[in-house]
């Protein structure tokens, strides 16, 4: 399988500073523990798969400046991270995506993968089949609950010829980011593989919900 890039798009847990829908009924506080065990647990399910060489771990983080995203990376034991920067979700993808361009291609990695951290289950073989899915497609899509999606998968092809498709023409944080994510890619010849949908942890209803 060809090695992949893991982007995972994080956000400090400061209080009053993450999953401000949560904290409304949680307290921020406790919203904040959520947010840290969550980001602890996907960096766990990525560290598995970087064991074993089948990806690199690249944090693009937002709610800290430079030095302080250092000494977070160091905690979590990840080398290689950025700062998100200011945009939507899509804008802010792409830039990951050009600020790693020149890292994928000294390390021979053609595809790159992003994930957030609000799956609590979240496990090392939804991130194993990406890889492996990228093997015979060029888009992996993970549904989330809300009409959008908890992981993308990007396939060389992409990358090199088809980098605007996954980032034009949507509303991000509505509930048809994935519609027209997939309507995107509808004139072209490219393949594309859904997982298996999942919840976004970031309400009360959402935790009821798993019980």
């Amino acid at each position: 399988m060809d090695k992949a890039l893991l982007i995972i798009m994080a956000k400090w847990h400061g209080f009053g500073r993450c999953k401000t829908r949560l904290a409304k009924d949680i307290g921020k506080s406790n919203s904040a523990k959520v947010q840290s065990v969550m980001t602890n647990h996907t960096i766990s399910v990525a560290k598995s798969l970087q064991r074993n060489k089948l990806l690199d771990i690249s944090l693009a983080i937002s709610g800290l400046g430079g030095k302080n995203c250092r000494r977070w990376s160091e905690k979590l034991g990840i080398k290689k991270f950025n700062l998100q920067g200011k945009g939507c979700l899509g804008e802010k993808m792409k830039r990951q995506i050009l600020i790693n361009k020149k890292f994928c291609l000294q390390n021979k990695i053609k595809n790159i993968i992003f994930i957030g951290t609000d799956l609590p289950d979240l496990c090392h073989l939804d991130l194993l089949n990406t890889i492996k899915y990228l093997e015979q497609n060029d888009l992996i899509l993970g549904p989330s609950n809300d009409g959008g999606y908890w992981l993308l998968g990007l396939s060389e092809k992409i990358l090199s010829t088809h980098l605007h498709l996954p980032f034009i023409d949507i509303s991000w944080s509505k509930e048809n980011v994935l519609k027209n994510t997939i309507d995107n890619f509808a004139s072209t010849k490219l393949k594309y593989k859904f997982l298996d949908k999942k919840t976004d942890l970031d309400t009360i209803i959402d935790i009821e919900n798993r019980k």
